[in-house]
């Protein structure tokens, strides 16, 4: 009877257990982090960003171009001692992963080739093995032998569902870059077709008005009659 109330009285304070975990982005969840940001990068400019990494993490950088004539820019990646990691001219978008070691790396957008065109770029950092992954919260929980569930099952499925959903924001980020991009392409392609249509439009008048001149006057009776 007494080892009956002890399992229940274990079972009511499992939510109290669970509270003493890390909190998202500490401890056993600090497994990865991202970001993203879209900026506007004036003609002849460049723009250049700082990361500070650690020792055997990874690093991955994506980007595109959402607008802007041609829809390209040149890129550059570069490690904490200087050396060029990635070098990359007039592309579109591109991923890059690598594993990195302490210090600041450092990555460029470079739009100096263009005299006129500005560039909405678009980029995505996402961090992995930045933090301690030791799993520090079990020396806070203890009593819980008699418990059916392990803590350890919960904190896996917790994982399990906080890394799909990540990956579903991931995938939600890129299908917004996508769908932004595409839509400056259509509204570009529809000013483009409305000025080209009215230059038609307006050669057709003048072209009308002059083969209505040339038709008057070929009926037009120039001689001259004498009185």
């Amino acid at each position: 009877m007494e080892a009956e109330m002890r399992r229940c009285l274990l079972a009511s304070l499992l939510p109290l257990l669970l509270l003493l975990l890390p909190p998202p982005g500490a401890s056993a969840f600090a497994t990865a982090l991202d970001s993203d940001f879209t900026f506007t990068l004036p003609a002849g400019r460049k723009e250049c960003f700082f990361q500070s990494m650690q020792k055997e993490a990874s690093l991955e950088i994506e980007y595109q171009v959402l607008d802007g004539a041609g829809l390209d820019i040149d890129f550059h990646l570069l490690s904490p001692k200087g050396e060029a990691l990635v070098f990359e001219q007039r592309k579109s978008d591109g991923v890059h992963t690598v594993e990195t070691e302490d210090g600041d790396y450092m990555f460029c957008f470079d739009n100096t080739f263009s005299t006129l065109s500005d560039k909405v770029i678009f980029f995505e950092l996402i961090l992995d093995n930045m933090g301690d992954e030791e799993e520090d919260w079990k020396n806070y929980i203890t009593g819980t032998d008699l418990l059916d569930m392990k803590l350890e099952d919960i904190l896996e499925s917790v994982n399990s569902v906080k890394s799909r959903l990540s990956k579903s924001i991931h995938i939600q980020t890129l299908l917004k870059a996508f769908e932004a991009r595409d839509r400056n392409i259509q509204e570009s392609n529809f000013d483009r077709v409305n000025f080209w249509s009215m230059v038609n439009l307006a050669i057709m008048v003048v072209v009308s008005a002059v083969q209505v001149y040339m038709l008057k006057s070929l009926f037009e009776d120039k001689r001259k009659t004498r009185t």
